[in-house]
């Protein structure tokens, strides 16, 4: 171990607002709002509130690939959040998601509120019909990697992302133990990909447009400049999904979507029509 000192907690834990690295504003140890603010709405029936990390390219991907396939109900209004400033604390946004996490989505022709990425992925795989399959076996097959993507991703965000690359101090032990963990995840979709062109078999689904922004992009050198260190290019099978992934427009643009950082042709701050994705000049 590189540390020179011990960490001792105390008998009673005190939240330090100060003490949190990079993402410290986006923390507090209790819920509920911090300020007054109404939402935005768009004329869509579908209102999307997000921002354009790995959870939020979820909702996106989905939503452009119903979009690709003549689903014009699925049109939607995508109001960007900017959670580094705070605004899920808004009155507005806990309404909409009582855990203010993005993303969260509104359907304003069902009334319904939906929160937690893989929920509205559910939500709106069932509400249209498409991307999860109604054989029982299939679909089965399909929820387990679902699932399991929502149990594993934050291994890989808050535990390897946080420590490798936002955390204020480097230190070894926490980023040892979530490297071992992110390496054992890849080497579970690299298994699982190696006898099917999919996750779940040979027909695209929500388990891989849950999965895909956040390994995929990590086993492409896109996430937390850690391709080298995690030795991503010895996944073979799971690198081969991501690249073809990678490929669908309608993955191209999801990926825009409530994205505000990184060049400028990668980003659609807010998405409102198709047209939004045209050049400006």
């Amino acid at each position: 171990m590189s540390d020179t000192s011990q960490y001792q907690p105390p008998r009673v834990w005190t939240w330090d607002a100060e003490n949190g690295g990079k993402w410290a504003k986006t923390n507090r140890p209790i819920a509920g709002p911090t300020h007054e603010a109404v939402l935005p709405r768009g004329r869509h029936p579908l209102q999307l509130y997000s921002m354009g990390t790995p959870n939020g390219q979820k909702v996106t991907i989905l939503l452009e690939e119903l979009l690709a396939l003549g689903e014009t109900g699925a049109e939607y209004d995508a109001h960007l959040i900017r959670i580094g400033d705070g605004e899920q604390f808004s009155t507005g946004f806990v309404e909409v998601n009582p855990n203010s996490k993005i993303p969260a989505l509104l359907d304003t022709e069902t009334g319904s509120r939906v929160f937690e990425s893989g929920a509205i992925l559910l939500y709106l795989a069932e509400k249209f019909g498409h991307f999860l399959p109604r054989d029982a076996a299939a679909r089965t097959e399909v929820m387990n990697w679902l699932f399991w993507l929502q149990g594993s991703a934050p291994y890989l965000g808050g535990g390897f992302g946080h420590f490798y690359a936002y955390a204020p101090e480097k230190y070894e032990y926490p980023i040892n133990r979530f490297t071992m963990e992110v390496k054992r995840q890849m080497d579970v979709l690299d298994r699982e990909l190696a006898g099917h062109r999919y996750l779940g078999g040979d027909e695209y689904s929500i388990a891989d447009i849950a999965t895909w922004p956040w390994y995929g992009n990590l086993v492409l050198g896109k996430a937390y400049g850690a391709g080298e260190f995690l030795q991503v290019e010895s996944y073979i099978n799971l690198r081969r999904w991501a690249a073809e992934i990678l490929e669908r427009p309608a993955v191209q643009r999801g990926c825009r979507v409530n994205r505000n950082w990184g060049e400028p042709s990668g980003q659609l701050h807010e998405r409102h029509d198709a047209s939004d994705f045209a050049p400006k000049t």
